[in-house]
């Protein structure tokens, strides 16, 4: 089944104060961004924006952080919600490169990771996410390592979709990868 790795939000605009775990966080990111090139996977970076904010198209904010570069090569997605295939592009950019399954990391693990990981497996999607390469930051009711230890195992718990959701470390998914 052929794969490409979506990096969600992964914005200036977002981290005036880093997150849970970012500098661990962007390694692993860059570690998958660096595999899935030279296992020739697509690359989709994909970015938030709204109009008059910090996201505002073209912005600094909107820019991604300097630790990542796409490649030429890569794809760009905008979105204006937590889901990355509504009112995009995505669904019909992976059908042209018949994509099958997808490994997911990026920001914000309760709202777009979330989101995005559950729309994909509506689509049709098998779903690796990448365990420690998605963050948040603490909110007032939970800390960010629990946020995303939370969503690690209610998002691969998900049956319904008849999909493969998966959660699985970066060191893991990597050897896993480069086996195939």
């Amino acid at each position: 089944m052929k794969k490409a790795l979506l990096i969600i939000d992964m914005q200036k605009g977002l981290f005036d104060q880093p997150p849970f775990d970012f500098t661990w966080t962007i390694n692993n990111i860059k570690r998958l961004h660096d595999l899935a090139e030279e296992l020739h996977f697509p690359v989709i970076f994909i970015q938030h924006e709204k109009e008059a904010s910090q996201l505002e198209y073209g912005s600094p904010g909107w820019c991604l952080i300097d630790a990542l570069s796409p490649a030429a090569h890569n794809h760009l997605i905008r979105k204006t919600t937590p889901d990355s295939f509504l009112h995009t592009g995505l669904n019909r950019l992976l059908a042209e490169h018949d994509i099958g399954e997808l490994i997911i990391c990026g920001y914000a693990t309760e709202y777009c990771i979330d989101t995005t990981v559950r729309s994909a497996a509506a689509h049709g999607y098998h779903v690796l996410l990448a365990a420690d390469a998605h963050t948040t930051h603490d909110k007032d009711h939970m800390l960010g390592n629990s946020i995303r230890d939370h969503h690690n195992q209610t998002l691969s718990s998900i049956k319904s979709f008849n999909v493969l959701i998966q959660a699985e470390n970066t060191a893991s998914l990597l050897q896993r990868l480069s086996e195939r």
